[in-house]
């Protein structure tokens, strides 16, 4: 699939950094094809932010607008004791602060579809379907597909997540996944009569920890995490996954039972070691790596979606900007390496500090969260501002919006 008048690009995975690539290369002018392993567009998910830098791309994609209406409607976090108290509580911030909820928090596959609407009409799309083998000739890629015949293409990207399996056939184990200590899983239950439009974070001894979070369609998503070290949990299968959690969280207290009856009925269950992607290296010939596939900065960094926003925006637009798709490559990575660095660098005591061992070491966490959720508190955090990782200055690309 190849034109004389433009590049052709094949993109692995269409959940955010893959459809948000397409519809910057699409407006470069470039052709795009997405092949995506699951039957039809992953919807649903757990909440994400979209946020400084992540968010002027949104404004430059006309799709702002769009993910505003879709946010869900999130009023903050509170900090819950065993018996549903709140001891400290975090409004959420219209500005780019370090506040847990943000002004836009949007489900993934709710973003992901708004992003699959805006591209459908210039991208063609392949689900059910995977790479299985790529062969770089210099002057073009050839790609086989598990299901589908060969075809040929200028580029390939990877962006189909942390686990990426194209990125393990075009890079080797060269890219690392840094585990820090820590499962989570994410899953879909009933909303009930405690819910609220607050989310609520519950610490139980032995270094667990319970997230409820509201959502725009009438359930709650809840999400379950304990400290550990790599088991190697992750290759277990989903029924195993499921007996897992709820033995860990069996005598957890709080709303456990109800989590795990829901979690005994979800069909949406997500578990996985919380790790970091580790790239020395982003781009190797003709293929290359975006979003998390190729620097996954952990859900700890609230950072993965918009890195995968703005990292998909610069990718494009540096490709649009030289003809030599190695001196794209080398502009993408410079440009981007530094804030994918400011992101992957967790404060001192993350993720451990959350999930304390003792009721003794709950309590003084509530103590600290206290103190921090003070008017004084949110004043000076909303004077430091955001991270360093959302304030890359976002370069201007012909048609680049």
């Amino acid at each position: 699939m190849r034109d004389a008048d433009g590049r052709t690009v094949l993109i692995s995975g269409a959940s955010i950094a893959g459809p948000a690539l397409a519809f910057w290369l699409a407006r470069h002018g470039l052709r795009t094809v997405v092949v995506e392993r699951a039957g039809a567009l992953r919807l649903g998910g757990q909440n994400i932010d979209v946020r400084g830098a992540a968010r002027e791309v949104a404004r430059r994609m006309d799709i702002e607008g769009d993910i505003r209406a879709a946010t869900t409607g999130e009023q903050g976090l509170r900090f819950v004791d065993e018996h549903g108290v709140t001891m400290a509580e975090f409004p959420a911030e219209s500005a780019d602060t370090g506040a847990f909820t943000k002004e836009l928090e949007i489900l993934r596959g709710d973003l992901a579809k708004i992003l699959h609407d805006r591209t459908r009409g210039t991208t063609e799309y392949i689900f059910g379907d995977q790479i299985t083998g790529v062969r770089d000739h210099g002057d073009r890629v050839t790609v086989s597909f598990e299901k589908g015949a060969e075809r040929d293409f200028d580029l390939v990207v990877a962006a189909d997540g942390i686990r990426s399996r194209t990125r393990a056939l075009l890079f080797g184990d060269e890219p690392r996944i840094r585990s820090l200590g820590l499962y989570g899983s994410y899953f879909t239950i009933p909303r009930g009569a405690s819910d609220s439009g607050w989310a609520r974070w519950y610490n139980a001894p032995g270094r667990r920890a319970m997230l409820l979070r509201p959502d725009n369609v009438g359930t709650t998503r809840a999400s379950l995490w304990f400290l550990s070290p790599p088991r190697g949990h992750e290759r277990l299968s989903a029924a195993e996954q499921k007996a897992l959690i709820a033995s860990v969280f069996a005598d957890a207290g709080w709303e456990a039972p109800r989590v795990l009856a829901g979690l005994a009925d979800a069909e949406d269950v997500y578990f996985d070691a919380v790790s970091q992607v580790v790239a020395p290296r982003w781009s190797r010939g003709r293929v290359a790596l975006v979003g998390d596939a190729a620097y996954c900065p952990s859900p700890v960094s609230g950072m993965g979606a918009s890195l995968s926003l703005v990292g998909a925006y610069v990718l494009a637009g540096e490709l649009s900007r030289h003809a030599d798709h190695r001196d794209a490559f080398a502009a993408y990575e410079k440009l981007m390496r530094p804030h994918v660095d400011a992101a992957q660098k967790l404060p001192p005591g993350v993720p451990w500090i959350a999930y304390p061992r003792s009721r003794r070491g709950i309590s003084l966490l509530h103590g600290v969260a206290r103190l921090a959720s003070s008017p004084l508190a949110r004043r000076l955090q909303g004077w430091i501002g955001s991270s360093p990782a959302d304030r890359i200055e976002l370069p201007d690309y012909p048609n680049g919006g």
